[in-house]
């Protein structure tokens, strides 16, 4: 059964940057299409960014599109999210999971909704 590990988050001040890590275990990460989420308090569940096996066209929501990235070592079976220009906007737990490959094939997309299995995520607060 495949598991996933966020880490990375802390507490950074507006306009700081930092890289979020998802570390995959109990399956090859090669096949897999991942996504990052993230929920703000009181605020539903949403997509942030996500990356297909091929690693061509990531998705990225409007909210972190030209500060974020998203990528992937296959090696070390992990998918890292990098959000800079920080705001405090951005302050939520992050999640990532494995998303199915129909939806970044046919959509170009993760919606939450094509999710299945959350980890524990990761705590991003921007704050000065």
């Amino acid at each position: 059964q495949v598991q996933l590990m966020e880490s990375g988050g802390g507490l950074v001040q507006p306009g700081g940057s930092v890289r979020l890590s998802c570390a995959v275990s109990g399956s090859s990460l090669d096949d897999s299409d991942i996504g990052w989420f993230r929920q703000a308090p009181g605020q539903e569940r949403e997509s942030v960014a996500c990356i297909s096996s091929t690693v061509r066209n990531p998705y990225y929501a409007d909210s972190v599109r030209g500060r974020s990235e998203i990528s992937r070592d296959n090696a070390k079976d992990t998918v890292y999210l990098h959000i800079s220009s920080l705001k405090p906007e951005d302050t939520a737990v992050y999640y990532c999971a494995v998303v199915p490959k129909t939806f970044m094939s046919f959509m170009g997309a993760c919606p939450v909704h094509a999710v299945s299995s959350w980890g524990q995520g990761t705590q991003v607060t921007v704050s000065a």
